[in-house]
């Protein structure tokens, strides 16, 4: 059976008479104590420097530097600060006691000191460091682990939320495959609810979630009949309330799996045809009612929806499109959205041109 190497309590003397080093520094040996032996603070200093004991018996009563000196300094240096002190002395004024700790001190023994009683306060302070010693490390290792254990979340959570943004952009083409809107709309479009979400302060993860989730805004068209999604032409009333279902049918799609982006794009995919009014649809919410991803989201879809080509109509001029938010501000609209929008017109421009259909 492995032994393990026994580690002994390191005490370091402090004392200008060689006598008293030698007598007790014998004495602590006997009980299994490793000792160090200053005649002055200066060399105290320097030893604690080199190697920090477990435990220092300090005089006071020094020439050149006393011990009360020696005690402030080690107390004001964060790397000796925790090393614990115990004053052994011929002064004992209640006023010197009292100095004592006020420095930091942990005990105060009196010369002519017992040893017994000594050697009893030695052990308990020394079992005090090192128990303190060891927690410390203890805690520093769990630390390290748990360090260890959030970072292996972060990469584990960073793939998780890779592989919902590649189903989410596959989710976008396949609805693509059946619309007969472009990709680049989608770009586009999602592009705009990013930058419009920075304007009303979300954080730039938030920002990311609303520009993934608001790409499959229409997810639901996969649901409408081929000869209502794909006609030239103008709508009739049944046909448009077929349509308007897509709303309901995307977040049907969206719905009951486990992910926060999914969830954001169900909200997104239900409310984004909703009106500050209250008269879209699919549930007639209006004002702060309908979420703010789905006011954002509607503004964005609509100027793009509005500013490119489609079997059916031809492309509005952009600043014919702005005209028409501004017009609808408080009626289709959120007014501080669309603000937002004109505040942030020029970067939202530059991502039409960057996207555009002849690309």
């Amino acid at each position: 059976m492995e032994q393990r190497m026994e580690i002994k309590p390191a005490i370091l003397i402090v004392d200008d008479q060689p006598i008293n080093l030698q007598i007790l520094g014998k004495r602590l040996q006997v009980e299994n104590y490793s000792i160090m032996a200053a005649t002055n603070g200066k060399v105290a200093l320097e030893m604690v420097e080199e190697k920090k004991p477990d435990l220092i018996l300090l005089d006071i009563m020094m020439p050149e530097m006393s011990g009360f000196e020696v005690c402030e300094r080690l107390k004001s240096n964060p790397e000796t600060q925790k090393i614990p002190i115990i004053f052994i002395t011929a002064k004992t004024d209640p006023e010197d006691i009292v100095k004592g700790f006020n420095l930091g001190a942990v005990d105060y023994v009196s010369k002519p000191f017992n040893y017994a009683e000594l050697s009893a306060r030695i052990k308990t302070h020394t079992e005090l460091k090192i128990l303190q010693t060891n927690l410390e490390m203890a805690v520093l290792d769990r630390t390290k682990k748990l360090h260890h254990a959030i970072n292996e979340l972060k990469i584990i959570h960073n793939q998780l939320r890779g592989a919902h943004y590649e189903t989410i952009k596959r989710l976008a083409r396949a609805a693509d495959y059946r619309d007969n809107e472009t990709g680049m709309h989608i770009i586009r479009m999602s592009h705009f609810s990013r930058i419009l979400g920075k304007a009303v302060g979300m954080n730039d993860d938030d920002c990311d979630q609303l520009q993934h989730a608001s790409a499959v805004h229409d997810i639901g068209k996969i649901g409408i009949p081929d000869a209502i999604l794909l006609k030239p032409g103008k709508l009739n009333q049944e046909e448009f309330e077929i349509m308007k279902t897509h709303s309901d049918i995307g977040a049907q799609l969206l719905s009951n799996i486990d992910s926060d982006l999914c969830r954001l794009a169900e909200k997104i995919a239900l409310t984004h045809h909703e009106k500050w009014n209250g008269k879209g649809y699919p549930n007639g919410l209006s004002g702060t009612d309908i979420p703010m991803e789905g006011r954002i989201a509607a503004v964005s879809d609509v100027f793009d929806a509005l500013t490119s080509v489609r079997p059916y109509k031809k492309a509005w001029t952009v600043d014919d499109a702005i005209q028409l938010l501004i017009n609808e501000k408080g009626e289709h609209f959120d007014a501080d959205i669309v603000d937002l929008f004109l505040k942030n017109k020029k970067k939202i421009l530059d991502i039409k041109n960057k996207y555009s259909d002849e690309a």
